[in-house]
């Protein structure tokens, strides 16, 4: 099978779109499919590349200035080379990722060339808006518009998909007419597992090894509210020696340092910075603990890494958040912004083996529904049932 990808962001950006973007290319390569991807070049010249045996098509772009790290396509500056890149390849079906301008141009040039076209849905406007730091109200009005441009776009796909239950009804609620489907974003078992090992990493990182330790693995920005954990610390240090590792980097690291020196946590907190993908499955294995406090997360790839290493969670009750933390089985679910509450349920976990042995393998029980295999078999399936509608309607017609 042909496939093209269409995403406005992939590697090397750090966020859960463009890491599931690269996953699908590259298990769908794996699955001896041809598998080709447009996306933002890292700079305003055309560029070809290969990642993972997919073909990468980079599309000119333009950096965005709230957000250094981040590349735009505008179809102004695009749509001719998406045009002629989609001719080039002649998919037997697109699948986009956003509904922003690189989506937007392969929807155009899919109903142009009559290829069938599927879209996957990670958006969340909170983890856009934020950077523009406006005002309540025109925030308020910035996410409705987005939104709006996100059901226009994808109304006009043949098959929707989303990572979960929460995600899906998020949308139908917005006023989506099209069915949604829950589909994992998946995990890689055999990749991240709790037979991995990251003693080189506290060597490395110099992280504690007489310390219990929590973790978080991010992106260092504003909603993922890294900061209600580390108002978390002093308390849990009370009961608990113990090490938050803050491993990513991202805007908000400089506050997030801020922090723990005015906290007076230096010593009990571990910025690791970037980690290379290939030691990231090890990280985890370093960890007594995983925390999330972030409450914009469709489904949050990051804990389902963590839960698959074997691993308890804590994380905010918020949209698809408890979908993967069942409270009190594999973790425990608290209040947004609840530092206290946080607290209580780290050294709950953190004091008693026996329980966070217990909680960890709950964790491996949960996360076997969510094996990348399963997922790509579902995927696998869906372009199929996709293209043959397609070619029933190019029929009927």
């Amino acid at each position: 099978m042909k496939i093209l990808i269409a995403s406005d962001t992939f590697y090397p950006n750090v966020n859960g779109a463009s890491y599931f973007t690269q996953r699908l290319a590259a298990m769908l390569v794996q699955r001896g499919n041809e598998v080709s991807v447009i996306a933002p070049s890292t700079s305003f010249k055309e560029t070809t590349t290969h990642k993972d045996g997919a073909k990468v098509y980079g599309v000119r772009s333009i950096g965005v200035p709230v957000y250094p790290d981040f590349r735009i396509s505008p179809l102004w500056l695009t749509q001719k080379s998406i045009r002629r890149i989609v001719k080039e390849i002649d998919p037997d079906i697109i699948h986009i990722q956003n509904h922003f301008m690189i989506g937007k141009g392969c929807l155009k040039v899919a109903k142009e060339l009559n290829i069938p076209i599927v879209g996957t849905n990670h958006f969340m406007p909170e983890n856009l808006v934020h950077h523009l730091h406006l005002p309540r109200f025109l925030d308020q009005m910035l996410k409705k518009i987005a939104w709006g441009q996100f059901i226009n776009v994808f109304n006009q796909l043949e098959a929707v998909t989303t990572p979960t239950i929460t995600a899906a009804k998020l949308i139908e609620d917005l006023g989506f007419k099209k069915e949604v489907i829950p589909l994992s974003n998946g995990i890689d078992l055999n990749r991240f597992n709790p037979k991995n090992n990251g003693e080189y990493l506290k060597e490395r990182y110099q992280i504690p090894k007489d310390r219990k330790v929590m973790l978080f693995v991010g992106r260092l920005d504003k909603e993922k509210k890294i900061d209600v954990t580390l108002r978390a610390i002093p308390q849990i240090a009370k009961s608990i020696d113990v090490q938050f590792v803050i491993a990513g980097t991202g805007a908000y690291r400089a506050q997030l340092e801020s922090l723990t020196k005015k906290l007076g946590i230096e010593n009990r907190v571990t910025f690791t910075g970037f980690v290379p993908d290939e030691d990231l499955p090890n990280l985890y294995n370093t960890a007594d603990l995983f925390v999330n406090a972030g409450i914009a997360e469709l489904q949050c790839l990051v804990a389902m890494e963590a839960m698959a290493s074997g691993l308890p969670v804590l994380a905010v009750n918020a949209l698809a958040l408890p979908e993967l933390c069942h409270d009190g089985e594999n973790g425990y679910l608290f209040t947004d912004g609840d530092s206290e509450g946080l607290a209580t349920y780290a050294v709950k976990i953190l004091e008693n083996d026996e329980l966070r042995k217990q909680m960890g393998g709950k964790s491996l029980e949960i996360i076997q529904a969510h094996d990348i295999g399963k997922i790509m078999d579902d995927y696998k399936a869906l372009y199929e049932k996709t293209i043959a509608e397609h070619g029933n309607k190019k029929l009927r017609k």
